[in-house]
This record gives C-alpha cells, sequence and structure tokens, in this order.
C-alpha cells in the first residue's frame, strides 16, 4: 500500500471482503522485536527502582528486570502484575491475538505463578483496518485465555496509526514459589524449554521467503503456553527462571548472570532451535532487533561468530522459559519437564563471576 493512500473504513471493509488482510503490512515492527533496545531501557529507566524503600510490599519491582511486579497479599502470598503488547509478527488476525496473548501470559508462568486474569490493550488504524478485523484479533486473544484457564475481562482500545494488540495480566504465587530472574547459584545448570529462531522465520515469512515445509513452525511455538513454568515454580531446586522474549537468548541470560552476580557458561552448540534456520541465515532473513540487542550487549559476552550472533540475539516472540537449576534438584526438574511434554538437555552453567558475564564454549 502506498504511503500516501488514505482507506476509509468503508473502503477497508470492502477490500477486506475481497482480499484476506496482511496485518505486517501496516506495522514498521514485528512482536518482540519492537521492544526498545536493553540500551534504550537502560536511559528510560535510570533512577526508577527505587520502589521498595517506599512500598514494602512490593517483593518485586523493576529494579532486576523481572517478568513481572509481585506485590503481598498478606506474608506468604502475592500479587503477580504484567502488561505485554506488540505490532503484528503474523498477518493472519486471528493467530496475531493469540500470539499476542500467549507472549504476556507467559510473564506470569515465569515468575512461578499462575494466572488469574487478563484485560486486553487494543490500538487500530480505524481508518485503515476494519473493527471487523481487530474484532477477530481479540477472538484470538481471548482463545488463548481460554487455553490458560483465565478469563479476558475487559480492556482498553484507542486510534492509533499502527495495529497493537496485547494484554495486562494478574496471577498469584505463593512466597515459596515465586522465582526470579537474578537469584541463581554457582553451578545451577541452564536449561531452555523452546527452540530458537522464532525471529528468523517470522522474518523470512514477511519477506515471502518461507519454504511451504516451514509454515506453520514459528506460529506453533508462539501458540504454545509456558504452563510449566508454574509447575517449576513448585521446585526447590529451580533458582532462577525468566522467558526469553525480544533480548533474545543472550540479552535473557545476560540479565540473569549479572543480577545474581555469577558469569553463564554457554555451549552454543547444546542451544535447541527451530529446522531451517541455517537454510533463512543464508538467505539474510535476519531481523533488525538481532543487531540492536548485539549492539546494546554485545561486549560483555565473548567473541561471537556471525551464525552465533544471528541465533543467540534473535528476537523471540513468545520463546521459552530460561531455567536455572541446582545440580541436587535437577533430576527432579527433569521428571516434572518430561510430565510437561519436555524433553530438556541442559544448554550451559552458572559459574562464579569473571571478567565477561556470558563466555560460550
Amino acid at each position: 500500500m502506498a504511503a500516501d493512500t488514505i482507506i476509509t473504513t468503508a473502503t477497508a471493509t470492502a477490500t477486506s471482503a475481497r482480499d484476506p488482510v496482511r496485518l505486517t503490512r501496516y506495522s514498521h515492527g514485528a512482536g518482540c522485536g519492537c521492544k526498545l533496545s536493553p540500551q534504550v531501557l537502560e536511559v528510560i529507566l535510570a533512577g526508577s527502582s527505587g520502589a521498595h524503600g517506599l512500598f514494602p510490599g512490593l517483593w518485586v519491582g523493576n529494579a532486576s528486570r523481572d517478568d513481572a511486579a509481585v506485590h503481598a497479599l498478606d506474608d506468604e502470598r502475592a500479587v503477580v502484575s504484567t502488561t505485554d503488547f506488540f505490532m503484528p509478527i503474523v498477518d493472519d488476525p486471528y493467530d496475531f491475538g493469540r500470539i499476542a496473548a500467549t507472549n504476556a501470559i507467559s510473564d506470569i508462568y515465569a515468575m512461578g505463578a499462575d494466572p488469574l486474569m487478563a484485560i486486553a490493550i487494543l490500538g487500530w488504524p480505524v481508518n485503515m483496518l476494519p473493527a471487523e478485523v481487530a474484532r477477530t484479533v481479540v477472538d484470538g486473544g481471548r482463545a488463548a485465555c481460554a487455553a490458560a484457564g483465565i478469563a479476558l475481562a475487559g480492556g482498553h482500545s484507542i486510534d492509533a496509526p499502527e495495529p497493537f494488540f496485547g494484554l495486562a495480566v494478574t496471577g498469584v504465587v505463593e512466597k515459596r514459589h515465586l522465582k526470579r530472574n537474578d537469584t541463581a547459584t554457582a553451578g545451577c545448570r541452564l536449561y531452555l524449554t523452546k527452540p530458537l529462531g522464532i525471529g528468523i522465520l517470522t522474518t523470512a515469512e514477511k519477506q515471502s521467503r518461507l519454504r511451504p515445509q516451514d509454515a506453520g513452525l514459528a506460529r506453533d511455538l508462539m501458540c504454545t503456553l509456558n504452563r510449566p513454568g508454574s509447575r517449576f515454580g513448585r521446585l526447590a531446586g529451580v533458582q532462577a527462571m525468566t522467558d526469553v522474549t525480544g533480548f533474545g537468548l543472550l540479552g535473557h541470560l545476560l540479565e540473569m548472570a549479572e543480577g545474581s552476580g555469577l558469569t553463564a557458561v554457554l555451549d552454543a552448540a547444546a542451544v535447541p532451535r527451530l529446522a531451517g534456520i541455517g537454510h533463512y541465515l543464508d538467505q539474510g532473513c535476519v531481523p533488525g532487533g538481532t543487531q540492536r540487542n548485539f549492539d546494546s550487549y554485545g561486549a560483555k559476552v565473548s567473541p561471537l561468530s556471525a551464525a552465533q550472533k544471528h541465533l543467540l540475539c534473535d528476537p523471540q516472540t513468545s520463546g521459552g522459559l530460561l531455567v536455572a537449576v541446582a545440580p541436587d534438584g535437577e533430576r527432579e526438574f527433569l521428571a516434572v519437564a518430561a510430565q510437561q511434554g519436555l524433553a530438556l538437555d541442559p544448554i550451559g552453567h552458572l559459574t562464579a563471576r569473571q571478567a565477561l558475564a556470558v563466555v560460550l564454549r
């Protein structure tokens, strides 16, 4: 669509009746790749982490850049609150809603908590895209909430120049089950519950380079709930946990290692990845967020090959859980993971702090 074309709501409705809407044409970014870079976020949040002193009931704020805020209800229980929204990462409106909602709910699971309810956040270019398409997006979000066993209880919408959708999600957690991203200990093994490459495959799709045999791979992964996180929260051997999203595996691993005062040793060859990633990297299907991520934290990581950078810094949307497990809890963790349908292998470990926060082997 030409930049100077103006489409009225009536025209947009008529057009959608003839041709399927390609939502990614209406946004400059996609999914968690829309996130501000870690470098920019540091500037915005500088000096804003002092809420704990003012509000002693705030167990988790933004000091550690954790996945959600946690506030005490009493001495043993807390409410968990998060929000996440982004612009379309796929063309199909229903799938976009499912992916955005699944991604937002993931933050609750990453804290070891259980979701309670969600509120929708919708921005819509009403003069360019028909309201019926927005309704389909919300229907997809409602379906993801239903799969998580929670209600999509309301929401807020605005007229916006580009479409975006997400949720504000509320959950609950017992204090003894709460998991953070900065409480790992030396010796912990590292596990990742979903393969990397979502940003690469969705970029290939946007560039019309996705092979037929790979259609739906990234979508299905992004629509898979991180529900095992609430079960991992009950395991004493799980020392720290976070979900891997827009900053890529290296960015979120860096937050875990630095927050815990440790260095992560990553076995790059052991990191799971989606099928066909090498083919798409050869085709140049690399999201813009990959380089932004590397520019933000590359100096804190041991040298990377181009292929390693493109995989490990790839922005994930609704990515997997990164879990740090103490050696004496590893057997129980793997047994519970298997019960949840996950066959996991370690991708590295945490050790005493070295000069760099993440070292590849």
